[in-house]
């Protein structure tokens, strides 16, 4: 059965966007100019600069507070119980190149109900984090398994069957996520979601803007290369009200 996490609609007319700082986009595109959180070395910053840039000031003061990565959210032993109860059931699938409405190449997904009690804990700390006390949730979580050639494509997820908050944890491999309003693509907002980090987008961020995972040879944050393999989100969703 398909999941009921379906893109209601792609983005159109997608500006190719080079890594920030004066540098060459992989495209070979003239320099871009970004702005960078007050620190270009991203090596050994804390706190928000070591995961948030954006395009100009003004279209991050409109992200912020929509915007969230809580890096190192779990432990490695953390995510390998996820590992545990997940790689069983997605090796029975095969990676597809042929999304329904082409919004994302080389994935697997699932939705899961049942945990064991260990990561059922971690998921209700995932959701302690993210979402308002008494806010009603979706009960199944979703699972997308995205292969080292895959990426999302631009998208706004469906408002019929998703609340206004989304928080995913990232499993197995460093990414980069790009969120791009719609009404202006020069305005854009990049996250580094680091391996066994939490993402959570709320509100402006989630309606405003499309949100994608770069292809690994365009994965770039603040003009540095961020390899990306194999990864795993593991991603829970409120209900729209």
């Amino acid at each position: 059965m398909r999941l009921a996490f379906r893109v209601l609609r792609q983005f159109e007319g997608k500006t190719r966007l080079g890594p920030v700082v004066w540098v060459r986009s992989v495209s070979d595109s003239p320099p871009l100019r970004g702005v960078v959180n007050d620190n270009k070395d991203i090596k050994g910053v804390k706190g928000e600069q070591s995961w948030l840039c954006a395009s100009s000031v003004p279209v991050l003061q409109t992200v912020r507070g929509h915007v969230e990565v809580r890096e190192n959210f779990i432990t490695e032993e953390e995510e390998n119980a996820l590992l545990k109860e997940l790689e069983p059931g997605l090796k029975k699938k095969r990676y597809e190149f042929d999304h329904w409405d082409d919004a994302i190449h080389g994935y697997r997904e699932t939705e899961r109900l049942q945990w064991g009690s260990a990561c059922a804990a971690l998921l209700g700390r995932v959701r302690a984090v993210a979402f308002p006390e008494g806010s009603p949730l979706l009960g199944p979580v979703h699972v997308l398994d995205l292969d080292k050639a895959g990426y999302i494509k631009p998208h706004v997820d469906s408002v019929k069957f998703c609340g206004s908050t989304i928080a995913g944890l990232c499993l197995l491999s460093d990414s980069v996520m790009r969120l791009v309003r719609e009404e202006n693509p020069a305005d854009w907002v990049d996250l580094l979601l680091s391996r066994r980090s939490l993402y959570i987008l709320r509100d402006e961020a989630r309606f405003k803007f499309t949100h994608e995972i770069l292809k690994d040879e365009d994965s770039f944050f603040s003009g540095q290369r961020v390899p990306r393999h194999r990864r795993i989100s593991v991603i829970c969703r409120n209900l729209p009200v």
